[in-house]
């Protein structure tokens, strides 16, 4: 991205040929009715839209996926103020560019004249260039304008967030996406107006579809295949060659991979396994690594599943294994069909909140001791001391049960960790359990 200065006449104007530039680059908006999507912000009556029209420009960071229109919008917010513009990049500036572009700003504002600072991918930068920041916009030094894919809560320091609003860009629809291209193919100064192309709706539709949400991805994808159209028409077969490689949004260390193993686990635990399988896909086809995969479902085994099914278990390890020894793609319906089993399924969360709940009275009680009668006794001084006292054997007993028997340390006596739910294997359980604990309290009224 450049980082050099513009004034509000020059700001979509680099100088450079436009014939050299990307379609995407030359077909950018140039005011906020050439936006396509993001009708929720900038639409007829919306605020920020107001804000703009009138001047009032406040400092923002932008959130959203790629190609949703984060550099148009922040170029949109010098045009309206009337502001000078600056782009830095954080995956390319450190603190001396910050630094730079910051002195730049405060000349500006000597004379009078406002400086929208746009700064691309900035959750990249440190906690200590995003502080750089703080004072000029608290002084009105600068506009402050930031870009990120990523999570703003997470990523950029709750300082910075104070002093900005954020404004959060979706992906723009395939229906939106069309009629960008449908503009870059009618406009014959910055467009391909002038090839005078043919290209039927069907053919944008897939454009669109394969760009994913992202114009700029749309726009490139229509000028590789202009320039591979013969005789001026973009048919079925060069259509096919641009489209042969294209992959979906998928960053393996982003928002989006975090959301999209959530919705796998939580469609597992809905019991929905058309929306399981889906999300198994999705994260597949995006490059996660399988066997992420693989130990994920089965943690979910353990945890959602748990004992309403036990072979669950047993099957997350199969699939997992299957997966090693296959690979892909072969190993990958080993772990489609674990997916659709676990979401199928019983579910019993019991056993985990169990383990939650004997942790946390180990912690709250700290070191209780064990009952004498529990004691193991391997020497007679142990013995003369009581160790193993009174223990019963629960084999000799009728019924295998010492039902007056207590296991717990004396402070704990009686207090229920493990409540079975009503499904699957566990209601078995339940029964069983539910007539253990009822013998138990009165055979310890009769003691």
């Amino acid at each position: 991205m450049s980082s050099r200065s513009a004034s509000p006449t020059d700001l979509f104007a680099s100088g450079e040929p436009e014939a050299l530039k990307p379609l995407a680059e030359r077909m950018r908006p140039r005011d906020l009715d050439e936006v396509v999507g993001q009708q929720r912000l900038v639409g007829p009556g919306k605020a920020l839209r107001r804000a703009l029209e009138a001047g009032r420009v406040h400092s923002m960071v932008l959130w959203g996926p790629p190609g949703c229109g984060k550099t148009t919008l922040a170029l949109l917010v010098a045009r309206y103020a009337d502001a000078d513009f600056r782009a830095i990049s954080a995956v390319l500036s450190g603190l001396p560019e910050v630094r730079k572009a910051l002195a730049e700003a405060e000349a500006n504002f000597a004379r009078g004249r406002r400086t929208v600072l746009f700064v691309d991918e900035v959750h990249r930068f440190n906690k200590a260039q995003q502080d750089a920041f703080l004072p000029h916009i608290e002084k009105g030094v600068i506009l402050f304008v930031g870009a990120t894919t990523e999570n703003p809560s997470f990523e950029l320091n709750s300082a910075l967030l104070s002093r900005c609003r954020v404004h959060v860009l979706e992906a723009v629809s395939a229906e939106d996406i069309v009629a960008a291209l449908k503009r870059a193919l009618a406009d014959a100064e910055r467009g391909l107006g002038a090839s005078r192309l043919e290209v039927d709706d069907a053919s944008l539709q897939l454009i669109a579809q394969a760009a994913d949400g992202d114009v700029r991805r749309a726009l490139t994808l229509l000028e590789i295949a202009a320039e591979l159209a013969q005789d001026g028409r973009i048919d079925e077969a060069t259509l096919a060659q641009v489209l042969a490689d294209r992959t979906r949004r998928f960053d393996k260390q982003g928002e989006q991979f975090y959301d999209q193993i959530s919705a796998l686990h939580k469609s597992v635990r809905s019991s929905d396994p058309d929306a399981a399988v889906y999300w198994l896909a999705r994260m597949l086809d995006g490059g996660c690594d399988p066997l992420y995969l693989a130990r994920r479902m089965t943690r979910m085994a353990v945890e959602d599943v748990g004992l309403a099914e036990p072979r669950a278990w047993r099957m997350a390890l199969d699939a997992w294994d299957t997966y090693e020894r296959l690979g892909s793609p072969e190993g990958e319906l080993g772990l489609a069909q674990l997916a659709i089993w676990l979401a199928v399924a019983p579910k019993s969360n019991a056993a985990y909140q169990a383990w939650n709940a004997a942790r946390a009275a180990v912690r709250e009680t700290g070191t209780l001791e064990v009952p004498m009668h529990l004691r193991n006794a391997p020497t007679k001084l142990m013995k003369g001391l009581g160790y193993g006292k009174g223990y019963q054997y629960d084999h000799d007993v009728e019924g295998g049960v010492a039902l007056d028997q207590q296991c717990l340390p004396e402070a704990l006596e009686g207090t229920v960790f493990y409540e079975p739910v009503d499904r699957g294997l566990e209601q078995k359980l339940r029964e069983k359990l539910g007539a253990l604990r009822t013998a138990r309290a009165e055979a310890r009224r009769r003691r």
